[in-house]
Formats: structure tokens, sequence, C-alpha cells
């Protein structure tokens, strides 16, 4: 019998500091979400067909292992996404978006 070795988890980080699966676009925190809301590696699977589904056991076994790291890293991520969208929101003003489509498109 060979040895066993343990495998790195399949994660990178992008060069803005996304972590990423693999050599897909598919982030870390979108497996976890999708996992914390009941969702089976599989059917994560179904939904990301750009994964493996040895990636995403792999993804999943790290989160339960390193659940306060992983949990911190999705907080900040949740941060940075709320941040990005009060400061669209001051550049480009929500109200009424609906209302000027659908006078631009003449309905």
């Amino acid at each position: 019998m060979e040895s066993l070795v343990a495998q790195p988890p399949p994660l990178r980080k992008d060069e803005s500091g996304v972590v990423r699966i693999g050599k897909t676009r598919v982030r870390l925190e979108t497996v976890i979400n999708a996992f914390k809301a009941g969702a089976s590696p599989e059917e994560i699977l179904l939904k990301y067909p750009s994964l493996s589904l040895t990636d995403i056991y792999a993804v999943i076994t790290y989160y339960l292992w390193h659940r306060d790291e992983v949990e911190s890293y999705l907080q900040e991520r949740q941060s940075i996404a709320q941040q990005v969208q009060k400061e669209n929101e001051k550049r480009f003003n929500p109200e009424g978006v609906r209302s000027r489509l659908l006078s631009r498109r003449g309905g």
C-alpha cells in the first residue's frame, strides 16, 4: 500500500483577493452558501458544472475543518459587497430605475 498523502484544498486567491475553487471562477462563498442552505455536493455540481465533485467535497471538508476561518472570510466578503453596493447606489441612484428603463424602451 502506498503511503497516504493529504491533498491541499483546491482553493486559490485571485488578484483581487477573492478565493476561487480550482481552476474555475466559482467563488468559495458560492459553494459554502449553497451547502449551508442545504444543497448536497451533487446538487451544487448541477448548478456549477465547471466544478468537479471531488473539489466540491474537498471545499466542504475544508470548511468543516476550518469553520471559524472560513466564516471570517465570508463575513469579510459580505462586508465588502455591502460597501460596494452603497458606493454604487451613491453614484447611480436606484430610485426610479424601472420607470426610466421602461420609458427608454417606449413602454
